[in-house]
């Protein structure tokens, strides 16, 4: 037994609450210890001053109706957790009060109480504010402000500041905005022309529709509370500022302006950081993204392979056109290409960024995740 060991037991030691067994092992090591001996010696004067102290003190005859007052004027005034402590001691977190009077007066057994105290009671404020918080983003419906215009919510005109239920669609013309409040987790505003539906609100999923038009996200919270759905894909917030439109085909575009995105549909996903857009297409999802630097000829190539079967004609395009803004492309395309042409791809890429220490060729090739993740950081992407 260590001295951690007998440091828990000691008070029961000297108490004679310790099974025989452990009784020995502990006057054992207090045999062959110094510290832990001084230790208990300690504990042992500490107890003999506490009982050595009155059971009973005779009050004035008068006292009563100070300590009256002063128990009415406390109860008004006390705080919370003092109230939650003193129902803990009568809950058995001190035995008694010979027991409670030398938990506090002893040094190293006070620094572990009020190191307990203040973790317990950081952790149930802690849960108090995140209930408090998610509770109020997700009472069933949004405010919604009108900016310009005359938007409409289902078929009645919107008032200045009104209420999304969820269900509901927010319509705006082709003169007016309108904002939206998501919860207490950010914010969405909406250009002229667009048609959005509040879907869902609750504490773990916020998520509207977005059927055409264009909107504009700012969202604060942590990543993937916050879905906007459309025709192509959905796109999940990772903690972010974004713009996304829909045309009336159904077709999307997302430019990323800070944070990551992620779009996805049917399992086909694409990451879109800060600086890059990314289209979508119906019964495809999204494409591969691109950086808000590429060239005209890399975005129409792009699109040529991926939503209309381009093949090698158009990746050959791509890779002739790329730059070293273009990085975020050639490492998305890895997944994206078979095992022929992930070898042109490497190839182009190495070109314009050599891969860091420790990335092979064959790695690559093969999809290594970590060689993969690793050239990614290197990127900084």
């Amino acid at each position: 037994m260590n001295c951690a060991e007998v440091d828990d037991r000691l008070h029961a030691y000297i108490n004679g609450d310790l099974p025989n067994a452990e009784r020995q092992v502990v006057e054992g090591h207090l045999e062959r210890c110094l510290d832990c001996r001084a230790e208990a010696d300690l504990l042992r004067s500490l107890i003999a001053d506490v009982e050595a102290l009155p059971t009973r003190v005779q009050p004035a005859h008068d006292l009563w109706p100070a300590v009256e007052a002063r128990i009415e004027r406390d109860s008004m005034t006390r705080p919370w957790w003092k109230t939650v402590l003193q129902r803990a001691s009568k809950n058995g977190v001190y035995r008694d009060q010979r027991d409670f009077a030398v938990r506090l007066l002893h040094p190293r057994r006070r620094s572990a109480w009020a190191v307990r105290g203040v973790l317990a009671a950081a952790v149930i404020l802690l849960m108090m504010a995140g209930v408090w918080v998610l509770t109020r983003s997700s009472r069933g419906a949004w405010e919604v402000a009108r900016r310009t215009g005359t938007p409409r919510i289902g078929a009645d005109r919107m008032e200045a500041i009104d209420r999304l239920q969820v269900g509901e669609w927010v319509e705006t013309d082709d003169s007016s905005r309108v904002t939206i409040k998501v919860g207490t987790i950010g914010q969405v505003d909406l250009d002229p022309n667009t048609r959005v539906r509040l879907v869902e609100t609750r504490l773990t999923e916020h998520r509207l529709a977005l059927d055409r038009g264009t909107l504009h996200a700012r969202i604060w919270a942590p990543p993937r509370l916050f879905f906007v759905e459309t025709p192509s894909a959905v796109a999940i917030d990772l903690g972010c500022a974004y713009t996304l439109a829909v045309d009336d085909t159904g077709r999307g575009l997302l430019h990323v302006t800070a944070g990551q995105v992620e779009l996805e549909r049917d399992g086909r996903t694409s990451v879109v950081p800060a600086g890059a857009l990314c289209e979508t297409r119906p019964g495809i999802g999204p494409g591969t993204p691109f950086s808000e630097q590429a060239s005209g000829t890399l975005r129409r190539a792009l699109a040529l392979f991926d939503f209309e079967k381009g093949g090698n004609g158009a990746l050959t395009t791509v890779l002739a056109e790329a730059r070293e803004h273009d990085a975020l492309t050639l490492w998305s395309l890895f997944s994206r290409v078979d095992w022929a042409a992930r070898g042109r791809v490497y190839d182009r890429m190495a070109m314009l960024i050599p891969p860091p220490e420790g990335v092979t060729r064959d790695g690559v090739l093969r999809l290594d995740r970590r060689m993969l993740d690793r050239w990614n950081e290197h990127l900084g992407l």
